[in-house]
């Protein structure tokens, strides 16, 4: 069923991983979907660090398109540590993790349809973090704030929502074992986990729902951890 017939998508980070599951689900739900990203391919091709490549991406989908209905900004930011991450690929992540996806708002917002909404692509590294992940994880951080302030700086006109992915495996890897038993489900999450969800936030279905965080998983952040209880064992 195209759900989505003749709508305008724009996808950052739509030519691989989640972004491109993205992408794939719009289309065949009818929309017409524009992809930004740095690998080549059959898309705008560009680096959305950059001021420049943003607004000749814009540009381009405005004139083609006249509008745009739904935004996702999905682009995966560097994940380096305090110990390995410099000043300059600092200032890199935030400017693909959080700048571009302010000013891709920005550009767009004289051009959102009515009933347009938008998603950013947020991760559980926003709330809970592994060592020597700053960069990743204040850029994560950063656009689950930016969405609310959004929200609400855009509100009558656009619906704002961001989900934050758990563990997803783009490769559609099945995990047996501790891996999988770990996670409250029983698995590791898959990319259309999360595009089954950027659809919906995108729906009528989801009119009620703007600056909202939806964590998808598969229960990890919910699960206390105690050495020796439910099989998890700390060794030193």
């Amino acid at each position: 069923m195209e759900y989505f017939r003749d709508k305008v998508a724009v996808v950052t980070g739509g030519a691989q991983g989640i972004g491109r599951c993205i992408a794939e689900e719009f289309q065949k739900a009818g929309a017409q979907v524009c992809v930004i990203d740095k690998q080549e391919g059959d898309h705008f091709v560009g680096d959305i660090a950059d001021k420049q490549t943003l607004e000749q991406f814009t540009q381009e989908v405005i004139a083609k398109h006249g509008h745009v209905d739904y935004l996702i900004n999905n682009a995966l930011p560097l994940m380096k540590g305090i110990d390995a991450c410099s000043y300059e690929e600092f200032q890199y992540t935030m400017s693909v993790g959080v700048t571009a996806p302010f000013y891709l708002v920005k550009l767009f917002a004289p051009h959102f349809a009515e009933g347009a909404a938008i998603v950013n692509i947020s991760s559980s590294r926003d709330r809970m973090s592994q060592p020597q992940t700053e960069s990743y994880t204040a850029a994560k951080g950063g656009i689950a704030a930016l969405t609310h302030a959004l929200a609400v700086s855009l509100a009558g006109r656009v619906r704002v929502n961001s989900i934050s992915p758990g563990w997803i495996d783009t490769t559609y890897t099945v995990y047996n074992g501790p891996d999988a038993v770990q996670q409250p489900v029983g698995r590791v999450g898959n990319p259309l986990d999360i595009a089954n969800m950027v659809l919906y936030l995108c729906s009528d279905k989801a009119g009620f729902i703007t600056g909202e965080n939806i964590c998808i998983d598969g229960g990890m952040t919910h699960q206390m951890i105690y050495h020796g209880d439910n099989g998890w064992k700390l060794e030193l």
